[in-house]
């Protein structure tokens, strides 16, 4: 991957973020870089397992005849696994047949709780062909272990061996699965306990059915080992794209640009966007810093399209409140090109298009884009995969999760942590009524009991 910031420095950008700006926070930026070295995130230290990724492809290879690959997960243990996929797989995997999937199974995610979505996905497959991969760290998250009792019931209606057809990936040692696991012989793979679910992509949540639908999980680490290593190596902020990128980010989020935007100009990397909205949002957002100050941490993530999102968000960014700082994914190599035929030759409207590679288009309108947003005064930079593959999809998740590492410290909050989304859970629970949190449903009746209603 390249990283270009030349729209998003102040010496190009009109009221920007200056290499001196830059400076100034340098030292901060070298006591993270120090931190991480000496005592490296969970999701670092997991990518030297060589025997956790042993054993997803010796499971992956046993489950590898099921026409189904289902995984049952919501956020950080469906994310990054849907991310993996739409950016390798062709977008048509699930309507080719098994020859042209040489032979590995179709792939689907159940993560959320529509009842129409989860019908279609049921109906589309029959349970004694399909392997479900439950996916939940704790074994409390309600949506996965709705889902979960949703395929249990199926199967046992079918008179279909759950044991044969289910594999859980969970914490080690903790958990309602991992006491299913045990007293049912369930496989299972290990959640690593310090690796948190937005992070935990290249562990066995998001290996195992990168491994089962034939995508080459060593190259997905490796990617993501030499992006860290690289980011690692290089002490100059200047001269090291984590940090620098840190940077500008936490420096134009203190301007008041408090959106941050992701817009690929490629549909099989828009599901990485997906999951940059994720770690993002649930890594920054945060009410206080680690000594109890105040904040309000965080830039709103957005996803966009491009070219789709040019003739739908574009408009705002051009012309909307200048709050944003816009991030362009592109490819240099497309694993498939459109040559456009000579047609109207006639027509100056139009010929110019004639003979000119697809690629040629989308990147041109990419960059036309990001001109004209500099003109405007707006920021953005670009990343660039050279080719999609597994080793570079590994290394923009090494990257990203490296960079919101350092944005968290230089905020001054802890990144890893997710209180917003917990109190959701509670008050989830107490709305159904589950034992032990009698007092939360007291405390939210009384809540709705002071509202007044408007209802139309």
């Amino acid at each position: 991957m390249k990283f270009d910031f030349t729209n998003a420095v102040g010496s190009n950008v009109e009221n920007g973020v200056s290499v001196e700006n830059i400076k100034s926070i340098t030292g901060k930026l070298y006591d993270f870089l120090e931190s991480f070295r000496q005592s490296p995130p969970g999701f670092v230290e997991i990518l030297n397992c060589s025997s956790e990724i042993g054993k997803v492809v010796e499971l992956a290879e046993k489950y590898r005849k099921f026409q189904n690959f289902v995984v049952v997960g919501i956020g950080g243990s469906a994310l990054g696994i849907q991310a993996i996929q739409g950016a390798i797989l062709s977008p048509e995997w699930n309507s080719l047949d098994r020859e042209e999937r040489n032979q590995h199974p179709r792939f689907f995610v159940m993560d959320n709780v529509d009842p129409e979505h989860i019908t279609s996905i049921l109906k589309a497959l029959k349970p004694s062909e399909s392997v479900f991969n439950i996916i939940s760290k704790s074994g409390s998250t309600a949506e996965t272990m709705a889902n979960y009792m949703v395929v249990r019931g199926l199967l046992e209606s079918r008179g279909i061996d759950p044991k044969s057809h289910i594999i859980f990936t969970t914490d080690l040692n903790e958990g309602v699965l991992r006491k299913i696991s045990i007293d049912e012989e369930i496989p299972s793979l290990e959640i690593p306990s310090n690796v948190g679910g937005r992070f935990s992509v290249l562990t066995p949540v998001g290996l195992l059915s990168s491994a089962i639908t034939g995508i080459d999980v060593e190259s997905l680490v490796d990617g993501a080992k030499e992006s860290i290593s690289s980011f690692l190596s290089q002490d100059d902020t200047l001269k090291n794209p984590v940090l620098f990128n840190a940077a500008i980010h936490y420096l134009y989020s203190k301007a008041g640009k408090r959106i941050s935007v992701m817009m690929s100009y490629s549909n099989a990397l828009y599901k990485l966007a997906d999951w940059y909205c994720q770690l993002w949002a649930e890594s920054l957002g945060k009410e206080r810093t680690l000594t109890g100050e105040v904040i309000n941490a965080g830039q709103t993530p957005v996803k966009a399209l491009g070219t789709i999102d040019q003739h739908s968000q574009v408009q705002l960014y051009m012309e909307g409140p200048n709050d944003k700082v816009i991030t362009f994914l592109r490819v240099n190599k497309f694993r498939e090109e459109i040559e456009i035929p000579k047609v109207h030759e006639e027509r100056k409207e139009l010929s110019y298009l004639g003979e000119v590679n697809m690629s040629n288009l989308i990147n041109s309108e990419q960059e036309a884009t990001a001109l004209a947003l500099l003109e405007r005064g707006r920021p953005n930079l670009t990343v660039t995969f050279d080719e999609i593959n597994a080793f570079e999809v590994g290394r923009f998740f090494g990257y990203y999760e490296s960079l919101v590492t350092a944005m968290g410290y230089l905020y001054g909050i802890n990144t890893f942590n997710q209180p917003g989304v917990e109190l959701g859970k509670l008050n989830t629970y107490a709305l159904m009524e589950r034992e032990g949190y009698e007092s939360q449903r007291k405390h939210i009746e009384e809540a709705k009991g002071k509202l007044k209603p408007f209802i139309m």
